[in-house]
């Protein structure tokens, strides 16, 4: 037997991280919804069978009530095609995307949507509406993303950040970013999240920037700056997930194999992490805009309808997270 079949062997009987029996999070989320009021929600170009059928199944249980916004006689064709009924759902007509974004993300502003959701278009177009600062749905806090997560191979409720909207973001940027994830925790449930600032490496080096933006973060949660989670980097991937990694590396963290948040260096390597958890790993993705007037449902167009439905479910938690309310 070669070396490398050994150190399979003892991979598979000694795996880093446990596995849960199966998926174990999302179920939840859809759950604590029941006792709430749908959401009036603008679907914003919902021009494919996943799209639509996402918006429609977020009606039927009760999520959202959706504005569909596009070409009134394509979507009634499609629903035809799909076998879907939308004849009871309100259409507004928008002859191309960026005017459908434009009128969604004006509802939000105008108060008659509580939520904006992305259909078939590209994202750079609904957020281009969604980002101007006279008519978008800017606030004061930097506008971040978050995929929300939930791996077979982990046990906890899993949220990468950014990995959809800023490239490169600077310390000033990291802040929000990190702010904003605390926030959408506390409304998922975690009452205390631990946030891991991912990097290469577990100590300080000044050649990469990502490790001295972990150290400031660290030091600014110390002082009051960032509230509501306890933060912890530069950690590596492995020891913010696995508790053996890092005793291995002999880490003690409160943080380490036990992270709610990782908070990516960068767009592409945040983006790379979630793909490969989802691809690789089988992990089940839900996308949410933060840092808006309103949660804005952001997924990607392969998502299939279940991710969008979830999507919908986390947009519901984090809009009652700020105004209570339930059905009566």
């Amino acid at each position: 037997m070669s070396d490398l079949a050994t150190l399979v062997d003892a991979v598979a009987v000694d795996p880093l991280v446990g596995h849960p029996a199966d998926y174990h999070v999302f179920h939840k989320f859809i759950a604590r919804c029941k006792d709430l009021a749908a959401i009036a929600t603008a679907v914003v170009w919902p021009l494919s069978d996943v799209a639509l059928l996402g918006a429609v199944e977020a009606t039927t249980h009760g999520l959202i009530e959706p504005v569909l916004i596009g070409p009134g006689d394509a979507m009634k064709k499609l629903a035809g095609e799909t076998g879907v009924d939308i004849s009871k759902l309100t259409i507004v007509e928008a002859d191309c995307e960026s005017k459908a974004a434009e009128i969604g993300v004006a509802m939000c502003r105008a108060g008659t949507a509580q939520a904006l959701m992305k259909g078939s278009l590209h994202t750079d177009e609904m957020m281009k509406a969604a980002m101007q600062r006279d008519t978008g749905l800017r606030t004061t806090r930097r506008i971040s993303h978050v995929f929300v997560m939930d791996t077979p191979a982990y046990a906890r409720t899993l949220l990468i950040t950014d990995a959809a909207i800023n490239i490169a973001p600077e310390l000033e940027d990291k802040v929000d970013i990190v702010q904003n994830s605390i926030h959408l925790a506390h409304a998922l449930g975690i009452p205390e999240p631990k946030v891991a600032l991912l990097s290469a490496v577990e100590t300080v080096n000044p050649k990469i920037k990502s490790t001295l933006d972990a150290a400031a973060l660290c030091k600014m949660a110390e002082r009051g700056q960032i509230t509501g989670g306890i933060l912890d980097g530069p950690l590596a991937f492995d020891t913010a997930v696995s508790e053996k990694a890092a005793g291995i590396k002999k880490l003690v963290s409160p943080v380490t194999g036990q992270a709610d948040i990782l908070v990516v260096p960068d767009l592409e390597s945040g983006n790379m992490l979630a793909k490969q958890l989802e691809y690789l790993g089988g992990a089940q993705l839900a996308g949410i805009v933060l840092g808006t007037r309103v949660p804005a449902i952001l997924t990607s167009r392969a998502d299939s309808a279940e991710t969008r439905l979830t999507s919908c479910a986390v947009a519901v938690l984090l809009h009652y997270a700020t105004h209570p309310a339930v059905k009566v």
